[in-house]
């Protein structure tokens, strides 16, 4: 299936240039794009061609036509048949042809490679999660250069709808079912166009949530980040394990903007859908289960099951990180709140070490050295030979 009849036309250079140069002036980040972009052209021009036709014909019409003194109208015939056929049979070809060659599409986009490298996607309100099978989750999909890569989604609240639109798919993620979709980069960045381009993982390619599902829809947003071949390993059994002169504070300021939090919870002292982190910590407050602490209990309890104990003033929409959050991360994110109240400033701890040593992480160590038995692909290692088709 993925040797189809897209791959081997004899127009996709052209269509790939034309798709290049035309309003949208991107030639797709995916090996698949080129398929999209064609017949999305060419729906688009046959539509354009039949548009000036139609028009012209009846602006010409109406200038031959129209009604004057001296002239009466001539005999209308009711039907043509020769011309009712034309106009019946030879577009219904068109459409013909437009359904075979979509359909044709659409499976080889719904049909992933058995050798397709697998990460879970889990989509909540209103941020995205990326799981890799070494058990590392992150805020960002990351993935290797020249690798299909096969996306399992779900979502844990509502319906929403992942759109990576440099790789022109698009994909509900719905709640109590899997959906999947698969793809695979071509381009480092935006700006790669073939010739060498300077790679950092802060970059990447733009991922939306295009299925509405509420007050943060708009900023449910993430970055796909294509990593150069050879670099995919490493760089994934490194972020399993967090370096111990790392700040904690820091750390979790860094979640905190990777992980949604900051959509909901403002550092400044302002309110949004939920109550600000800025000087809370160690302060009473009025709840749904009563007058509380903020503290290290009530913070993580609050992050795991948010519907315990609500701060007055503010619905109960956040949704759990049950499962979503390792314990490393949860105390890096409660560290950063203690940071955001003045009276615990220079109590801080500057390291991890000083801290106590990373929470969990002699698990997350058991983990990393798992994760270099897990299949980790490396396209330099299974290119096909030269005479083959490395999709047949």
């Amino acid at each position: 299936m993925h040797g189809s009849m897209f791959e081997t036309s004899p127009l996709l250079p052209l269509a790939s240039r034309l798709f290049e140069f035309s309003w949208f002036r991107d030639s797709g980040a995916d090996k698949q794009a080129a398929q999209v972009d064609w017949l999305f052209y060419a729906i688009l021009w046959i539509c354009v061609a039949f548009f000036v036709l139609i028009i012209g014909a009846m602006v010409a019409f109406v200038a031959r036509y129209y009604a004057r003194p001296g002239h009466n109208a001539e005999h209308t015939p009711h039907h043509n048949n020769t011309l009712e056929a034309a106009w019946s049979i030879f577009p219904g070809f068109i459409v013909l042809w437009i359904f075979g060659a979509g359909f044709i599409g659409y499976l080889d986009l719904r049909n992933p490679p058995e050798n397709a490298y697998e990460i879970q996607v889990i989509a909540k309100k209103w941020n995205w999660s990326f799981v890799y099978p070494n058990g590392h989750i992150d805020a960002d999909l990351h993935v290797p250069i020249d690798t299909p890569v096969k996306l399992v989604m779900s979502s844990d609240d509502v319906l929403h709808s992942l759109y990576i639109p440099a790789f022109r798919v698009k994909m509900d993620c719905v709640p109590g079912r899997y959906s999947t979709l698969w793809f695979e980069a071509s381009k480092l960045a935006p700006e790669d166009d073939g010739d060498d381009v300077n790679w950092t993982d802060e970059g990447g390619f733009d991922l939306f949530c295009t299925e509405y599902c509420g007050q943060g829809h708009s900023s449910m947003m993430a970055k796909v980040i294509v990593h150069p071949s050879g670099t995919f390993g490493p760089w994934l059994e490194k972020a399993m394990v967090w370096p111990e002169d790392e700040s904690p504070a820091a750390r979790g300021e860094s979640l905190y903007k990777k992980r949604g939090c900051s959509q909901c919870h403002s550092v400044d002292g302002t309110s949004g859908t939920g109550p600000s982190f800025k000087g809370t910590y160690g302060t009473q407050q009025l709840t749904s289960a009563g007058e509380i602490k903020i503290d290290e209990n009530y913070l993580r309890e609050s992050i795991l099951n948010p519907m315990a104990k609500i701060r007055d003033g503010y619905k109960g929409v956040m949704p759990s990180y049950q499962g979503q959050l390792k314990d490393n991360e949860i105390a890096a994110l409660i560290w950063f709140h203690k940071s955001l109240n003045p009276e615990n400033a220079g109590t801080l701890p500057a390291t991890w070490t000083e801290a106590g040593g990373v929470p969990g992480q002699e698990t997350q160590g058991e983990a990393t050295s798992d994760a270099s038995t897990a299949p980790v692909p490396d396209p330099a290692a299974t290119d096909a030979p030269a005479d083959t088709d490395p999709k047949a």
